[in-house]
């Protein structure tokens, strides 16, 4: 199961997201989403549970709870087809 994890403090790194999920069950992975200009975290995550059960637990268990002074938000992770288009318009440099 892939969780988004919102709202994460800008000092948490993958071991660091990794850890907190882990408790819940094995952890495929955890990856905290860095802007690539700057190289700072972005301030949101996801991880891959190995088992549905694991996942959902997590989200019951985690979502407004606090973490490094932050309320994390956290659900199941859409897929991108699956979202709505933001509706702004992109930039040109």
């Amino acid at each position: 199961m892939n969780i988004y994890v919102g709202n994460l403090s800008y000092r948490m790194d993958d071991k660091g997201v990794e850890a907190i999920f882990a408790k819940f069950g094995a952890v495929k992975s955890a990856k905290v989403i860095m802007d690539r200009e700057t190289g700072r975290s972005k301030g949101f995550a996801f991880v891959e549970m190995e088992s549905a059960d694991a996942g959902k637990s997590a989200i019951e268990s985690l979502n407004g709870t606090e973490q490094e002074g932050r309320t994390l938000r956290v659900n199941e992770a859409q897929p991108k087809e699956d979202r709505p288009r933001e509706s702004r318009p992109r930039r040109n440099f």
